[in-house]
């Protein structure tokens, strides 16, 4: 199953007197908040859209206007709420590629068939992203996601084809 939203970032703490808010964005390309008119905000499991007055960014945060938190105790009570988009507001994604959140709980097989377990998390290195492969009663295994070793994502048959590098099973 699909997930219907994304979450984009995490409401950390008011800035400044006129109701904005500090972001840490959760998504690959926080200059995308620019082209978004709203966001929905998780108030406890409802999503509700809020329009966005203005962006700037300082650092690596974003700082967000939303509309109706217009002053700082206001900004106050929406620290730590999360920030989402719907898929159809989401980064548009090019051929072969994928969005984290609909990887996350496939089967892993490899190429010779054999089941090695749930896609269990993405850890955002830098270099590439690594997956963590989980099945009960082993350790994780760490996947690099590069060509090499993730062959094919089947969404719609809920699987992952792999290759699993020489040494990876060892360790």
């Amino acid at each position: 199953m699909k997930n219907e939203y994304f979450r984009v970032g995490v409401i950390t703490s008011a800035h400044g007197i006129r109701g904005e808010v500090n972001v840490f964005p959760t998504t690959d390309d926080p200059g995308k908040f620019r082209e978004l008119e709203s966001v929905l905000i998780d108030r406890g499991g409802t999503k509700t859209p809020v329009a966005i007055e203005s962006v700037k960014y300082f650092k690596k945060m974003v700082i967000l206007k939303l509309a109706g938190i217009d002053d700082r105790n206001t900004a106050e009570l929406y620290r730590q709420k999360e920030l989402y988009v719907s898929r159809e507001d989401a980064v548009p994604l090019e051929e072969g590629q994928y969005y984290l959140a609909d990887l996350i709980g496939l089967r892993v097989l490899t190429d010779t068939g054999e089941e090695l377990g749930e896609l269990w998390d993405v850890l955002e290195t830098g270099a590439n992203d690594v997956y963590v492969v989980r099945k009960a009663g082993k350790k994780d295994l760490l996947l690099p996601a590069t060509e090499e070793c993730i062959l094919q994502a089947d969404l719609e048959a809920g699987t992952m084809t792999v290759h699993v590098l020489d040494g990876l099973l060892d360790l």
